[in-house]
């Protein structure tokens, strides 16, 4: 199972944790993985490289894991649109969830 925990302070999203593979199909083959990874890509390369902002990503192949943190101290226009990014992940992951119980957690810490 993957487990994604969002990590908040206060009412800001200031990044999540996702570990584990999801097991629903063997490696190369799991579309869960593959949308869960599609979607961890989108939010990275959004904040990242379209924005140019500087958020901390951590990939692990070995465990499975991705760290990923947002920047403090943002403009506030950056700031809006980041966690405009981070909870539209969360609600897509959500959804996920919804329709692959057994192979995806999605959690707030």
């Amino acid at each position: 199972m993957t487990t994604v925990t969002f990590l908040t302070e206060e009412s800001r999203i200031i990044g999540f944790d996702a570990i584990g593979h999801s097991g629903w199909s063997e490696a190369g083959s799991d579309i869960v993985c593959a949308a869960i990874t599609s979607a961890v890509r989108l939010v990275d390369a959004t904040i990242n490289t379209v924005m140019g902002l500087c958020a901390s990503v951590k990939v692990n192949e070995k465990d499975g894991s991705i760290a990923f943190r947002l920047p403090g101290g943002l403009a506030p226009t950056a700031e809006s649109t980041c966690q405009n990014v981070m909870t539209g992940l969360m609600v897509f992951l959500a959804e996920l969830h919804d329709e692959y119980p057994e192979n995806i957690e999605v959690m707030e810490a």
